[in-house]
């Protein structure tokens, strides 16, 4: 275990801190719709084939690329919803080395209750966010480079 994926503990804890302060799912997703309206601007040209997510309801682009041997991301949707859900993702896996990102498990998703309270076609997106995250990871990691 390096120190690194230690960030993706930490942050992963914040976030269940952070959404276990809200006594209802309204209260919820009022947050998570807020988290998305603080995602990175995503540029028109990066809405392409090549950055869509299949098996979501709402249109979802997520483009990775490389800096200084961290994985960064930006994402977009045209659903606030799932906006929040690329957001919370990001905040766990965004700027971190593809090892650590390939060695996490996505144990937040369930503790914060997305799992129970999203419905099956929301639930299915947030999936496929993650299996693209993690598909990134994977091309980028160092057994891959070898």
């Amino acid at each position: 275990m390096s120190m690194n994926s230690n960030e993706i503990l930490s942050a992963q804890q914040e976030l269940i801190s952070e959404f276990n302060l809200f006594d209802d799912w309204m209260g919820r997703y009022e947050y998570l719709i807020d988290l998305g309206k603080q995602l990175e601007e995503f540029p028109e040209q990066w809405k392409n084939e090549e950055n869509k997510i299949h098996g979501c309801q709402s249109q979802v682009w997520i483009h990775s690329e490389m800096l200084d041997g961290r994985l960064h991301f930006c994402g977009t949707s045209d659903a606030a919803i799932v906006r929040g859900l690329i957001a919370v993702l990001f905040r766990v896996f965004n700027d971190r080395y593809p090892d650590d990102v390939l060695a996490a498990k996505p144990d937040f998703i369930s503790e914060i209750g997305f799992a129970q309270h999203l419905s099956p076609t929301r639930s299915n997106g947030l999936h496929a966010m993650l299996e693209s995250v993690y598909a990134q990871a994977k091309a980028h990691s160092s057994a891959h480079q070898h």
